[in-house]
């Protein structure tokens, strides 16, 4: 239908009976100034954008019930007025072309529209029959980081105690799990101790694998207010933010814990370490002090390929500095000893007391909108609140508040998400039902992951957009609302609660999460005894607030009215206490962990598991583009990003290329001994060192996880992306005939 309404409008416009007068009609709105009279709102609605981890605050305009423009919501503490391209264009992803609508069943083959109560009932018929035959583990449950809290809240219960299955993860893990991890063996907690005012307040900033102005540009914002710093950025590309430092270390790939090493190395040779707070506030100095005298400034400088002057000057510009702040991303997260690299990084901010003050802290810069709620709320890798399941005293408190048998609670985490895709091949988990998440796209080492789901007796994918290259597999497809069309929290990565609000109703039959979430909960029998007298988002977040009090991430003091009239708000926040304008933990010094001190790990430097040489000489790194958003499911549907980034690219040295007898512009196809994506424009650059190459992961039309491995982090069990060995040939190799044609 939609295709004849187009032919029709066309042949309008050819016999002269449609001059486009409503689309080229201009006027001038009181806020938006003289433009096109279809882009001026009838009214704005403030919420939280629903990309990146920065948690901007935004205002979408709505004119006729339909989502016309975005703009910064000037009120809001952690934007200031600003939003990225993302940001700016974010309304265009709710009425894009191809939302998923209605439910789609597969019947003979083929995905064909069925009623909710049919496609609900399937759903759990089809679950419980799997779970029946095969134990209730074989079900295995995949969510995102772009939920609001609330539905995380509802669908950790209903995953963990409704299906009774703790195969249970979200695609965080492909992203945070390390800094999560590394936060809990150091601190004994989860929780990021500073906040991005700190980016401000420090004297030296060392930013670890982490492209800031490409990935989390708003915060850029903060360094450029801070005329008196140093910053120093580690990284094995010249990406924008290495080039706006004082000092760029220009690492090998991988090399990074090594270089922690060696510097803490230096700074316990020289005594520039803080010694009271040391024995006050950690335990393992010995030890890490015996550890690291293996890390001598000659050793680092052969494992990372940098001077021994230039690892001297970055430790004794950290050592002296009166506030340090350590901020790092994927960089150090992706990779098969990044749990290690968080612990190190720790260990460095703990030998120098840059912990708990304005402008001092290790600072993870979560990924996705809403990685934090996820990682508080969602019932994934811990239990509501940080508790832990091997803890019988937090298995008997939270039975206690939920009103349940301690028995239901699961006594050890499910399995993570690469050991569910691990166990879809090896056919243990044989049902899956994927929320908000591209697989098909994000997933390492795309033909081991299409082997386990083909080997699933039932597949349900439940999305905002359709067709996905994840939904066109699926046996069910559930419709579902998205940003700008549900209403909750997200938290960032500095811990700020903000609200989300519904701007527009969704499209066709599509449902929030959350109310999906509680008719699943309807079919099973258990909505009364467990979501009793839920019908809105608020109820939930009101739950969590009592399941969060006196946890570290403490909400019990947060509520909708409070959002309404102050804003974005920090935790911890207990009830009663007023909302601090930056809140810091540990400042008190006091940790998470029995003895309440922090604990200093020896973390060794390994090589990364696929080396260079032979057929496979380069060393693949992956990474983003501001303009777009991990699978490009969304932003792939707004023009003028799609305009401004059309298509992956692969960036090499100049000097690889003129070895291999590449130009500019050749379309080309990058190899590993896992799989081939073709047809890559490449681009040389100085900015990628020789022998590595570099390319985007938002393009599913040239995958990059064709060729990247199965590698992961043995305790966060995150993906190691950023380095696998590959080789780059021409695509087409008759270059004369195609270059004729130029």
């Amino acid at each position: 239908m939609r295709t004849l309404g187009r032919s029709f409008q066309n042949l309008k416009r050819v016999i002269g009976l449609d001059n486009l007068a409503e689309d080229y009609k201009y006027a001038r709105g009181e806020s938006t100034g003289y433009t096109s009279a279809k882009k001026i709102p009838d009214h704005w609605v403030a919420t939280t954008c629903g990309y990146c981890s920065v948690g901007c605050g935004i205002e979408i305009g709505v004119k006729d019930g339909r989502a016309v423009a975005s703009r910064p919501l000037a009120s809001h503490p952690v934007n200031r007025g600003k939003l990225c391209p993302k940001g700016l264009s974010e309304h265009y992803t709710i009425g894009a072309e191809n939302r998923a609508k209605v439910p789609l069943l597969r019947k003979s083959g083929k995905l064909q529209r069925v009623s909710w109560d049919e496609a609900l009932e399937t759903m759990v018929d089809r679950f419980r029959k799997v779970q029946a035959k095969y134990g209730p583990e074989s079900l295995g449950v995949l969510s995102t980081g772009q939920l609001v809290t609330e539905e995380f809240y509802t669908l950790g219960k209903l995953v963990q105690l409704a299906f009774g299955t703790n195969n249970y993860d979200g695609n965080t893990t492909l992203c945070m799990a390390t800094a999560v991890s590394g936060y809990k063996l150091s601190f004994g907690s989860d929780g990021p101790p500073g906040n991005y005012e700190d980016l401000e307040r420090a004297d030296v900033v060392l930013l670890i694998g982490a492209n800031l102005a490409e990935n989390h540009p708003i915060l850029c914002q903060y360094l450029e207010a801070n005329p008196g710093k140093t910053l120093i950025v580690a990284d094995p590309r010249v990406t924008k933010t290495a080039m706006m430092a004082d000092l760029h270390l220009p690492l090998k790939p991988r090399s990074d814990l090594a270089l922690i090493n060696g510097i803490s190395h230096i700074l316990i040779r020289y005594n520039l370490i803080d010694r009271d707070f040391i024995d006050k506030h950690t335990t393992g100095f010995d030890e890490l002090s015996n550890f690291l005298a293996a890390y001598t400034p000659e050793k680092v400088a052969g494992i990372t390929g940098l001077s021994q002057d230039i690892i001297f000057k970055a430790a004794l510009l950290y050592g002296r500095a009166k506030a340090g702040f350590i901020g790092w991303t994927m960089g150090v997260n992706h990779s098969t000893i990044g749990t290690a690299t968080v612990n190190a990084i720790c260990n460095l901010a703990l030998l120098t007391g840059q912990i708990g003050r304005p402008g001092a802290a290790p600072f993870s810069i979560t990924g996705q909108c809403n990685a934090m709620g996820s990682r508080e709320a969602s019932f994934t890798s811990s239990m509501p609140g940080y508790r832990k399941f091997e803890d019988p005293g937090d298995r008997a408190e939270l039975a206690e508040l939920l009103q349940i048998d301690e028995a239901r609670l699961p006594r050890k985490r499910g399995l993570a998400y690469p050991d569910i895709i691990e166990a879809t091949v090896a056919k243990k988990i044989r049902a899956l039902w994927i929320v908000a998440t591209n697989p098909l796209v994000s997933y390492p080492n795309q033909g081991l992951l299409r082997h386990g789901l083909s080997n699933l007796d039932f597949l349900v994918v439940q999305d905002g957009y359709h067709p996905t290259p994840t939904t066109e597999l699926a046996d069910l497809v559930l419709p579902a609302a998205m940003w700008g069309e549900k209403e909750g929290t997200y938290t960032n990565s500095e811990r700020r609660v903000s609200k989300v609000n519904k701007a527009v109703t969704p499209p066709g039959e599509a449902r929030a999460d959350f109310d999906i979430f509680l008719a699943v909960a309807e079919k099973l029998g258990c909505r009364d005894s467990l979501f009793r007298g839920w019908t809105r988002p608020e109820d939930a977040f009101n739950e969590w607030r009592r399941i969060s009090r006196g946890r570290l991430c403490d909400y019990s003091g947060i509520g909708y009215e409070l959002l309404a009239s102050h804003g974005a708000v920090q935790w911890p926040l207990p009830e009663g206490a007023a909302p601090e304008p930056a809140s810091r933990l540990y400042a008190d010094g006091k940790f998470k962990t029995p003895d309440g001190k922090a604990k200093l790990i020896c973390a060794d430097w390994t090589p990364f598991p696929e080396q260079p040489g032979g057929d496979f000489p380069f060393v693949l790194n992956t990474g983003r583009t501001v303009e777009h958003w991990h699978t490009r499911t969304k932003t792939r549907e707004v023009p003028i990003l799609e305009r401004l980034s059309p298509r992956a690219w692969l960036e090499i040295n100049p000097r690889d290329a003129k070895r291999l007898g590449l130009r500019s512009h050749d379309a080309v196809d990058v190899i590993s001994r896992r799989g081939r994506t073709r047809g890559i424009e490449l681009r040389l650059t100085e900015i990628t060192a020789p022998g590595q190459v570099f390319m985007p992961f938002h393009f599913f039309e040239t995958n990059v996880n064709e060729v990247t491995q199965s590698a992961f982090d043995p305790v966060s069990r995150e993906p190691n992306y950023k380095q696998c060995a590959v080789r780059v040939e021409l695509s087409n190799p008759n270059r004369g005939e195609r270059r004729s044609h130029r």
